[in-house]
């Protein structure tokens, strides 16, 4: 029991390097062909999933090639006037340590035009990233605003007046929608001057009648 417990230590440091090698992945450019020319290595790195932490690994015939890591624009170019990085010993291991395109060449002379070209593009960390939690965003509940009703316009109520019909001797009232009756004064409120004149009247109608 006692030695079985000793070797725990042991057993877990043995998990952690084992764990630690398998998160990051060794790639050797062009599999069986190498570093050479005639080889497509575009579609090659197509293929691979490139992570933070993976290697590259060139294997050439030394004093014949180089392993030259350039700028984008050399790279376009075949040129190698300003490397980043560069080995010559045959068997070159690239560590791919920051994200984003790294770019790779030959610079023999004619040996980049002939394919040996190499751009590949790291991702993240080889370790999956633990996601962050978010919070949900609620939208606000919508309110119908008060509004006081308005108080509708009346019209004030006012009494029709009755009209009067004023005549020679005093006025008559009319209820609405009749005909107001016009009143006249009787003989008997005629001056002397008005009586006379209709007994003349009075003459002529009769004297017309008998002729």
């Amino acid at each position: 029991m006692a030695s079985w417990a000793s070797g725990l230590p042991l057993a877990a440091l043995l998990l952690v390097a084992c764990s630690s090698t398998a998160a990051a992945s060794t790639y050797t450019v062009g599999d069986g062909s190498g570093w050479t020319t005639g080889v497509d290595y575009t579609s090659w790195a197509a293929s691979k999933n490139f992570k933070v932490g993976d290697s590259l690994v060139f294997n050439y015939a030394k004093g014949l090639h180089t392993v030259v890591e350039v700028s984008a624009a050399e790279y376009m170019a075949c040129t190698a006037a300003s490397p980043l990085g560069s080995d010559s010993s045959g068997a070159t291991t690239v560590p791919l340590k920051t994200p984003g395109t790294h770019y790779f060449v030959c610079s023999i002379t004619g040996h980049c035009g002939a394919g040996m070209k190499l751009a590949v593009t790291v991702g993240g960390s080889s370790s999956p990233a633990t996601p962050t939690p978010t919070t949900p965003r609620t939208s606000p509940t919508p309110t119908t605003p008060y509004t006081t009703p308005a108080t509708p316009a009346t019209t004030p109520y006012t009494t029709p007046t009755t009209p009067t019909c004023a005549g020679g001797g005093g006025t008559t009232t009319t209820t609405p929608g009749t005909t107001p009756f016009m009143a006249y004064p009787s003989a008997a409120g005629l001056g002397p001057a008005a009586l006379a004149g209709f007994g003349l009247v009075w003459f002529v109608i009769v004297q017309l009648a008998l002729l």
